[in-house]
């Protein structure tokens, strides 16, 4: 359990005298508020109508944060979880009809024998023990890799569950529709098929496919204003990409790419265009590595309404983008080494951004208006 030691306490003292100076660093636009530490690689969290969080660790462990972030509980029921390499337990979503049914849903790595990749299954929480399991969906053909789970679930507006997976490390499997391995899953909430998914009246493919020809998305969340499902998936040294996602569209890997190829200068694929496949809102070279994405829709930070944030593990810094529509028009870096890995970001019901890092220590961090 995580508990706030003395030792604790004096460090938050510490770091409250130290937020001037990372405020001056930022326009004295934030300061930074440790929540929680001791977080063994967090990789997602949600928030609960209470104002308690469920936070997900890689290592196959969910806990319960009360609303002061002063205790934590862990949480019993699972299902087994193969936690390797890339991955473990991983996103934790609440049913958009939370209050009513109880719904929560988690993305992990589910095992089969010497194989193992992204599972789905949703429980309802009571007390310290989730109930009613069920597994609503699996990648499949499974593989012993331990790369490019995915793994971010979001749901649309009109209540379908998104997915979004990697190719599990095997590059062609993203062009395959045979295959679930490098694509965006949309289903209803209780694990059916959508009638108009674009692939439903093909026998090879998969139905479950909404998009496919992609690498390694570990970022999701539906545009404020339209609704549309945007991502962010990583690249091959370099060429991450910020993607709109469209019923039916290929998005290229690994025909088309911005990277290269690891320890060379030699373009993936066939270039970075070709005919039926889709470009990129936006991509980074170098990599940044991006992880977690919450577009801002709160009051605490009126300069920030509208923009769309991104955690960076490679550079160890927060990215926000700040949008005309959906196009990007400027990018600016924030909290470049004052963190570690930054894995997820979340748009707080308080109107707060919410941080985790990933790290054997991680934390969870709040920002908060300097003028607070």
């Amino acid at each position: 359990m995580i508990q706030i030691t003395r030792k604790q306490k004096i460090t938050a003292i510490l770091l409250c005298l130290m937020l001037a100076v990372v405020s001056l660093s930022h326009a004295r636009d934030f300061n930074i508020r440790v929540l929680a530490q001791g977080l063994n690689h967090p990789w997602s969290m949600a928030f609960l109508p209470d104002g308690s969080m469920l936070v997900t660790e890689r290592s196959g462990k969910l806990r319960l944060l009360n609303k002061a972030f002063s205790a934590d509980t862990l949480i019993k029921g699972l299902p087994s979880i193969r936690a390797m390499g890339q991955g473990g337990l991983l996103d934790v979503a609440i049913h958009p009809d939370y209050r009513n049914n109880g719904w929560i849903y988690f993305s992990y790595s589910g095992p089969d024998k010497a194989d193992f990749s992204t599972e789905v299954g949703r429980a309802r929480l009571q007390g310290d023990t989730l109930i009613d399991w069920q597994t609503l969906f699996k990648l499949m053909p499974k593989s012993n890799s331990s790369y490019h789970f995915g793994s971010r679930l979001v749901f649309g507006r009109q209540g379908d569950l998104y997915i979004t997976l990697g190719d599990r490390g095997d590059r062609y499997r993203a062009q395959k529709l045979h295959d679930h391995a490098g694509s965006v899953i949309r289903l209803h909430d209780d694990g059916r098929v959508p009638e108009d998914n674009p692939f439903t009246a093909q026998k090879e493919a998969r139905a479950e496919i909404y998009s496919y020809g992609h690498r390694n998305l570990q970022g999701a969340a539906l545009h404020p204003v339209s609704g549309r499902l945007w991502t962010h998936e990583h690249g091959p040294q370099g060429g991450d990409e910020l993607n709109m996602i469209q019923a039916g569209a290929n998005y290229g890997w690994p025909v088309i790419s911005y990277g290269e190829e690891y320890g060379t200068d030699t373009p993936v694929g066939e270039g970075t265009h070709k005919p039926g496949m889709q470009q990129p809102l936006h991509y980074w070279v170098p990599s940044i590595a991006p992880s977690g994405m919450a577009f801002y829709t709160g009051d605490r930070f009126p300069q920030w309404k509208g923009s769309l944030f991104i955690g960076s593990l490679k550079f160890r810094l927060l990215v926000r983008l700040e949008l005309d529509g959906d196009k990007v028009i400027k990018e600016e870096r924030l909290l470049k080494d004052k963190l570690g890995r930054i894995r997820d970001v979340r748009n707080g019901p308080d109107g707060y951004l919410y941080l985790l890092t990933d790290a054997a220590n991680g934390k969870l961090v709040r920002l908060e208006p300097a003028a607070d």
